[in-house]
Formats: C-alpha cells, structure tokens, sequence
C-alpha cells in the first residue's frame, strides 16, 4: 500500500502545523530529511530539502504500526505554520517519489481497513469534527469510544448463538432434541429485539441532537414573533412593523441553546387573506410548525383561540409582558422580559428527551437496526409454532446477522465508504 502525505491541521497560517505521513516507508521517507527520534519519543530536529537547506526546525514525532491512528507506520512533522514553510515541505514530500498526496479522507479510510476504528467510529469521527454544540459532541464521543459496537458485538454473539442452536436442531433432527432448546432460543432472540428496539426509540431524539431540534414561533399578525425571534438571536434576524403580514416568508435563527442546537422559526401572522403572497407563506408556516418539534404560541390573550391544536411540548405565551402582569408565562421581545425564562424551559424540556447512553444517530445506522429489529420479531412468531419450523427461523436469523454487519462494517460496503469518506477533508 501507498505511503500517503498531508497536512493534518487546517489551512491556513497558524502556530504549529502538522503533516502527517503514513505508510510502510513512513520511517524511511522521513529519514531523508531529518534524523527521526526513537518511536514514542518527540524530538526537536532541523528539517532539510533534499539539496541541504533548511527547512525549519521542527517537532517530529514518529508512530509504530498498531500504535498509530490510521495503524500504520506514521511519521508527524510539527512545523511552525507559516503559510511558505507548510508549503516547502509538502513540496519536498511531493518530489520524493517514495510517497503520495493523500486522498480526502484515506487516513481515516485506512484506520477503518486496518481495524483501528469500525464504520460507526469513523462515522462519529465525521460528527466530531462537524460537531457545533456540546450535545453533538458529547453524542459524537459515545460512539467514538466503541460503545455502539460492543452493543452490536454482544447482539452478533447472541444471535449467533441462536443460529447454532437452530442448525444443530436441523442437523440432527433424527435425534432427541433437549425441550428447553427452543426457549433459549427464543430468550437470546427475544432479549436481542428488546435492546435494539430501545436503541431506536431513543435514536429519534438522538439524530435530532445532530442535525438540530426546530422550534416554530406561530400567532396572528402583530402579535410579536418577529421582535421575540429578534430577542432571541440578539441581532435584528426579522424585519418588524406595526403593519400586518410584514413576515411573509419563514425566517430561521439556529442558535446553542444549553448545548443544543435549535433552530428557531418566525412564520407568518395566521389570518384569512386574499393576498397571493400572503397566503403561500401562511401554507408555509402551517407547514413548518406541523413538523417543529415545539410550537410556541404567541398570544394577546389566554382566552383567545389557538390556529391549531397545541401538543403536550408547546408553550402558549402572551406577549407584551413588559406591560401588564400575567399568571402564566409572558414575554415582551422588546425589553426582554421572560425571554430568558422562555428559552431555560424550552432548554428543559428538550433535554429531558436527549438520551445519554448508547443510540443509532445515522439513517444507514437507524434503517439497518430497523430491518433486523422486523426479522427478529418474525423469528420470535417462528419459535412460538408447533413444530419450529427449524429452516425459516434460521433463515430470519441470518437475515437479522445481515443487516446488522452492514449496521457495523462487516460486509462488503464500498458504496457507503466512497460517501462517508468523500465528507473528510485532506488530511483526515
């Protein structure tokens, strides 16, 4: 396999920068331009061209196979970063002719080939990376640390166990079969759909960590959204007027609200109007708010009726709270008043859903544990049969085992790698 190069840390000038270099002739390749210290070991040593000039002085630190992050030889170049010297020296490496410029993401590529992370881990590496809030972090470091595969290793294992149960049932079915067989297996299967099942009821509100909850401010015209939108952003994000259906269409602030990532929507005052344009963004703004995961409805009064049915996590808010007392909650966007208050609740309330333990945070992930979720239900109808019918409850298994090697990379999946991978910048 190739020895690859690339810049690991961002373009860009900056205080230290690193070029990483992986690959069988890792150690070798390096040698030509600085004497490499003892592996494990950083050592401050003059870099050179090849024709003896300086390059600069630099911290080198060198990795055994098995020991480093792609599972390679690696050699990393510590380099002052300026713009001139990070481009000499992967000029040098470009010239050498023992190596290449890596792909957009083969690092991590060959650290998944050579089992130093499994699909899912490099998955979360791809979170981590593009991770804005703490929530997304933290979730992003759940499966990064390995616990989604060995919940998938103890599942495997399990319905393995089944499987063999049901083949030697098959194989040797001309001889007396222990009755409590069939209970094991069925208990193995039956635990197993269990705790995949948990997994993807928590995983709903767990890919909403990632790409962002939605909160949707809905009301009639001149009641506020906008100023409340504004409020909430801290910056003029919506146009606001004494005159009615100025917000026409959906305006979206995402802010951190308490580690998660909202985004926040105005939408169009709710009334009957015989203007076009008016009437598209009032569709609109049913639309969005029948798919937020909260509404907050903006009212004048407590009594009046709301456009639509609230659900149990929305919030009804009178505005103008700056102006007269309320027992419930209210707001004024204006001087800010109960916006605080407003933004900790929907904070509680979204936090009380976010899961911290093991969850399934992509679709390829949630549609595979899905699909062996529905066989293993269909195996555990099989075992209940008089007789088992041995060969299709095995077959159920084994369609179970499919998918979920194709949750966690154990079959042949270079379609999905070529589109996970292709996300990854140079140097990762």
């Amino acid at each position: 396999m190739d020895t690859i190069f690339a810049q690991a840390t961002a373009s860009g000038r900056a205080g230290v920068s690193i070029i990483r270099l992986s690959g069988d002739q890792a150690f070798n390749i390096a040698s030509n331009y600085c004497k490499i210290p003892p592996v494990g070991r950083t050592g401050l040593r003059s870099v050179c061209a090849i024709d003896g000039a300086l390059i600069d002085r630099a911290l080198i630190l060198c990795f055994e196979a098995g020991a480093s992050f792609t599972g390679e030889r690696v050699v990393e170049f510590h380099v002052h970063g300026g713009l001139a010297t990070v481009a000499k020296l992967l000029s040098e490496l470009s010239n050498c002719g023992g190596c290449r410029l890596a792909d957009p993401g083969e690092f991590t590529r060959r650290a998944l080939e050579n089992g130093q992370l499994d699909l899912n881990q490099v998955e979360a590496l791809s979170d981590l990376i593009d991770a804005e809030t703490e929530s997304q972090r933290q979730q992003a470091i759940r499966v990064l640390d390995g616990s989604f595969g060995d919940a998938g290793e103890a599942w495997r294992g399990d319905l393995l166990r089944a499987a063999a149960l049901l083949e030697a049932s098959i194989d040797f079915s001309d001889e007396e079969i222990p009755e409590d067989l069939y209970v094991e297996v069925a208990g193995l299967v039956s635990q197993t759909q269990v705790s995949i099942g948990a997994i993807l009821e928590r995983s709903t509100v767990a890919s909403k960590i990632r790409s962002g909850f939605t909160v949707a401010i809905v009301g009639a015209p001149n009641v506020g959204k906008s100023t409340l939108l504004n409020a909430i952003a801290g910056r003029q994000a919506a146009i606001t007027s004494d005159v009615a259906g100025t917000t026409r269409d959906i305006i979206e602030v995402r802010v951190d609200l308490k580690g998660l990532a909202v985004t926040f929507l105005d939408t169009a005052g709710l009334r009957n109007s015989e203007d076009e344009i008016e009437k598209l963004g009032i569709s609109m703004a049913y639309d969005r708010s029948d798919t937020a995961d909260i509404r907050i409805f903006l009212v004048k009064s407590y009594e009046e009726d709301l456009p639509f049915l609230a659900r149990l996590d929305d919030f009804v808010v009178l505005n103008k709270g700056d102006q007269r007392p309320a027992d419930g909650l209210s707001v004024s966007g204006i001087t800010g008043v109960g916006v605080s208050e407003l933004l900790q609740m929907i904070a509680d309330k979204l936090l009380q859903k976010t899961p911290t333990d093991v969850v399934a945070i992509r679709e390829r992930q949630v549609a595979g544990l899905r699909a062996a979720e529905a066989s293993l239900v269909k195996t555990l109808k099989l075992t209940s049969q008089t007789p088992l019918p041995f060969e299709l409850a095995s077959q159920e298994l084994y369609f179970a085992l499919s998918e979920l090697d194709f949750v966690f990379g154990k079959i042949d999946i270079e379609s999905v790698l070529d589109e996970i991978f292709s996300s990854f910048c140079l140097g990762k």
